[in-house]
């Protein structure tokens, strides 16, 4: 019998959380008025989390149980000494959670709308470079995907977004 990945093991954690968080969308309460229940767009997004979970799970048995024969992966052994190659090894992740909080900074002075499409094109620009057209492409893609993002939530949803000081006179 082949041995569970660690891939798999967190698939099927992910799996029984959205049971349980589904589960738990059952006891929202109902009101007498309106007509779309408060339990619809939890339940969506769970079934949407659970079948990406189930790809995740399919996807992990696949790969089989990788490991050297000391127990580390891979992806473990390429990583430097010390606190510096701990850095680098996990340099994008930590490049998201600053630019992140650089953003949720920003945003009562920016808004969502123009602190997000600065958010989006520096990230993109860090994860991605910035030689030759990539700016520009980057620029496209900040500003259709949180430009949809933002008149998908104001307009189609009614949801009132940070304006922040500068668009806030309009």
């Amino acid at each position: 019998m082949q041995r569970l990945n660690r891939d798999a093991i967190i698939a099927i954690i992910l799996l029984a959380l959205c049971g349980v968080f589904f589960w738990a969308s059952f006891d929202i309460r109902q009101p007498d008025y309106g007509v779309l229940m408060p339990s619809t767009w939890p339940r969506v997004i769970i079934g949407v989390l659970a079948f990406l979970s189930v790809l995740y799970l399919i996807q992990s048995l696949g790969a089989g149980a990788e490991t050297l024969a000391d127990g580390q992966s891979d992806a473990e052994d390429d990583r430097g000494p010390g606190f510096m190659g701990w850095v680098e090894h996990w340099k994008n992740p930590l490049w998201c959670f600053f630019l992140f909080f650089i953003y949720l900074l920003t945003l009562p002075v920016l808004g969502m709308l123009l602190g997000g499409i600065a958010f989006v094109f520096v990230l993109m620009g860090v994860l991605g470079g910035w030689d030759g057209k990539k700016p520009v492409v980057h620029a496209v893609y900040a500003v259709c995907s949180i430009g949809f993002m933002w008149g998908l939530f104001t307009f189609g949803l009614g949801v009132l977004l940070p304006t922040g000081m500068i668009l806030e006179a309009f």
